[in-house]
């Protein structure tokens, strides 16, 4: 199994995925996950999710619509949470399946590419570009 690299799934496009479509198996989407910095593999392996602390609420939501702007021109949604303010968490998986596709590591490493203003000392993540 050859495992493609952030910047080659970010190249790709995700594509529609249908009912009987077999989720990524646990060794795979394990492979898959390292080459996302920040994310992490549920323990059922039918999920990833990432968080950041952002600088504010407002940076927060604005990273929000700009994830939204993205979900919708790939045509696969996340799970957006918003806690204490400006905790944010971005949850993915592919409910038609019941787990994980290539789609949701495809997301992940076009999200990792969207800018957002964090907190000081919010997150090492080279991923998460810090801006004003």
């Amino acid at each position: 199994m050859t495992t493609e690299t952030a910047e080659e799934l970010a190249r790709k496009k995700c594509s529609p995925c249908e009912w009987g479509v077999p989720p990524v198996e646990a060794e795979e989407a394990r492979s898959l996950v390292r080459e996302l910095p920040g994310w992490t593999l549920s323990a059922d392996n039918k999920r990833i999710e990432k968080s950041w602390v952002a600088k504010n609420f407002v940076a927060g939501i604005a990273f929000f619509n700009q994830v939204a702007t993205l979900a919708e021109e790939e045509g696969h949604h996340p799970d957006l949470h918003l806690e204490g303010y400006r905790n944010v968490t971005i949850e993915l998986s592919t409910h038609a399946i019941g787990g994980l596709s290539e789609n949701d590591f495809i997301l992940a490493a076009k999200i990792d590419k969207i800018p957002i203003a964090l907190r000081k000392g919010g997150s090492t993540d080279p991923a998460s570009i810090p801006h004003a």
